[in-house]
């Protein structure tokens, strides 16, 4: 696996242009607006912004990203999840960066769309007879091309992937091109080179520091480069990010040399983009519609990304269960119904608020500068549990802690400007998965397990009573215990003592979802033969629970190697060779009034159960054909009311 992971050849270089690129490559489109918005034109504000930008894309991206995280690879899987999941088992305070970086990161996902699509189409207003277009004519094209794009994630992007490649090769090439044809407007812009003019922007221009929080755009998708790197490879990524960086810092340079040729000139970001002012002005609509398709492709790679989050969250209990689809054989390609919805009112939110792309830019960058942090914290983990000397972990972070708090705190500028709303979006994803993580722990502690052999016999003499009326050839109950010498008292509560399931093979089935991402194994515990059988599957973070396909092969095998006989043992029915049924129980769990939990638990428990509510169920978040199931509800008593005290009186005569 990591030889193919290292290797680099031209048709993953391509696919990794299409996919991951997006976003990043995009920046252009809006950073040195958003730098020069509302100030005037100098030589520091240019050549200093422009030094931040090669430096940032260096350091934080180059340096940060593609040369050190992408190292932190599980079994070829990237992403902050991916991350966390290489490092739980050492230390149960990684979940929390785990969730608050998966929170910001799906925030960010709903404004990258709106403001790359808006970048792009305002374009428009540099072509004379577009010149006065009316602000809601480009909110309504900004609209409907995310409608559009929202509408078509259903039917998967498996096809139209393979022409992300290409395109964005020609969006990177056309960068280039348009950057060097105008580097000669002004050479002394090479001085950026040098990060002397970037300290003394942050240090001597007024309010210098603040502009961090707009050159931060120019990386805001370098957390993409990490979280695809299953899709394209580790060497795909480095090599083509050596063509991207060089087409990306040779577009900078082309603005930033015509932006000084604007010396004195305040610059409204509203009425002029120096990206689009570049081009020739009968290039312009050619350029916008390749600007257009590119942000479409960058939205696409944001959206993908939001469901694979979720997909790994669900896997690691961090989120509730929702529907996941798989238009397309192909791996990666996933669809949940509820998180496009989620993406696509967010974004519209975004788009009706903001309405413009200079005003979408004072609320971008705030929550994936948490991400970012996040990701260095558990990356640093990461070298610590793998033995990297402390001293190489101490500047690790010095320098990314030190480069992102910086951000964090310029960013913090937009939280009045429309910052607040990525938190409040991100603030209320964290809390739901909080709320689902820290619910299951609390449900969890009051779980009782029993030892199976305890019951063992009892349950054969229930197997062989025939005065009790049979339930089921074959009872399957999904099981949490990891131990397969126990079992959870509620299950034994429901085939003894509810109402008694007599069966001719009890079947337990348990789910182990393990770090790794694609694993795919069994293992089976015969407990009594052809009476009381264990199942354990052991699947990777990434592997979607079809457990009634899986588990049907799993018998079939068995079958195959005679360890088991499925055969009905109703007489007519064995004579005839004919499969016993299946039955799958599966136990609904709700909160028991009879619980005293301190007020932080009993609101965490309310929230579990509002959210399971709206979740996907338990049978078909297991992939459980309905008709083949049937639903038993049972109590949770985490917490035990105290006795209650009840005098007994007499009654008068």
């Amino acid at each position: 696996m990591s030889t193919n992971l290292n290797k680099a050849t031209t048709a993953g270089i391509i696919i990794a242009l299409g996919i991951i690129y997006g976003d990043i490559g995009t920046s252009p489109l809006y950073v040195f607006n958003e730098i020069c918005n509302g100030k005037v034109i100098s030589d520091l504000l240019i050549i200093g912004g422009l030094s931040c930008i090669i430096w940032t894309l260096t350091l934080q991206t180059t340096v940060k990203y593609v040369i050190l995280t992408l190292k932190a690879d599980n079994k070829g899987e990237g992403g902050i999840f991916s991350l966390f999941a290489l490092v739980r088992r050492h230390g149960k305070w990684t979940v929390f960066p785990a969730m608050v970086g998966g929170a910001a990161l799906l925030a960010d996902g709903m404004i990258t769309p709106p403001i790359s699509v808006a970048s792009a189409i305002e374009g428009l207003k540099q072509i004379p007879a577009f010149s006065n277009i009316h602000t809601y004519t480009i909110i309504y094209i900004i609209l409907g091309i995310l409608t559009l794009l929202f509408f078509f994630q259903q039917f998967g992007t498996a096809n139209l992937g393979k022409l992300f490649g290409p395109i964005m090769f020609v969006w990177f090439t056309m960068l280039a091109v348009l950057g060097i044809y105008h580097v000669s407007d002004d050479w002394s812009i090479f001085k950026a080179l040098n990060p002397y003019y970037a300290i003394k922007l942050l240090t001597v221009y007024p309010k210098g520091f603040w502009i961090l929080g707009a050159v931060f755009l120019c990386t805001t998708g370098a957390e993409a480069l990490y979280s695809d790197l299953g899709h394209c490879g580790r060497g795909n990524i480095r090599v083509s990010w050596i063509f991207v960086q060089l087409c990306l810092i040779l577009n900078y340079f082309g603005q930033g040399a015509y932006l000084l040729g604007h010396l004195g000139e305040r610059w409204n970001a509203n009425k002029s983009n120096p990206f689009y002012n570049l081009m020739p002005h009968w290039f312009i609509l050619i350029g916008i519609v390749i600007a257009t398709i590119a942000a479409i492709i960058a939205s696409q790679a944001l959206i993908s990304g939001s469901f694979t989050l979720i997909s790994e969250a669900i896997k690691l209990n961090l989120w509730p269960k929702m529907k996941i689809q798989y238009p397309s054989v192909e791996r990666g390609q996933s669809f949940i119904p509820g998180i496009n919805l989620l993406l696509f009112l967010g974004c519209t939110g975004i788009v009706l608020i903001f309405q413009e792309s200079s005003n979408m830019g004072a609320a971008y960058g705030l929550a994936i500068t948490i991400c970012m942090i996040m990701t260095s914290c558990l990356f640093a983990y990461y070298m610590f549990i793998r033995r990297v000397p402390i001293i190489w972990i101490v500047t690790y972070l010095l320098v990314f802690l030190t480069i992102e708090i910086s951000f964090l705190f310029a960013n913090l500028e937009k939280f009045p400007h429309g910052g607040y709303v990525t938190l409040i979006m991100g603030g209320v994803l964290f809390m739901i998965m909080v709320t689902w993580f820290k619910a299951r722990k609390i449900k969890n502690r009051y779980v009782e397990f029993v030892r199976l052999e305890d019951y063992v016999s009892i349950m054969q003499e229930l197997s062989n009573d025939h005065s009790i009326p049979k339930y089921a050839t074959h009872l399957v109950y999904l099981t949490s215990a990891n131990n397969p010498k126990e079992i959870e008292h509620k299950v034994i509560y429901s085939i003894l003592y509810r109402k008694p399931k007599r069966a001719d093979i009890y079947w337990f089935v348990h789910v182990d979802v393990l770090d790794e991402p694609y694993t795919m194994e069994y293992s089976v515990h015969t407990i009594i033969p052809n009476e009381v059988i264990r199942v354990e599957f052991r699947l990777g973070f990434r592997i979607d629970h079809r457990i009634q396909l899986m588990f049907l092969k799993v018998v079939e095998e068995m079958v195959h190697n005679k360890e088991v006989n499925v055969v009905s043992r109703y007489e007519s029915l064995s004579r005839n060779n004919v499969m016993g049924d299946f039955r799958f129980i599966v136990m609904e769990k709700f909160l028991s009034r009879d619980n005293a939990l301190p007020l932080w638990e009993r609101l965490m428990m309310r929230g579990y159960f509002l959210l399971k509510k709206y979740s996907l169920s338990e049978e078909r978040g297991f992939g459980l054909d309905p008709s083949d199931v049937t639903l038993e509800k049972y109590p949770i008593i985490v917490s035990a009311v105290p006795e209650v005290q009840l005098k007994r009186i007499e009654e008068a005569d």
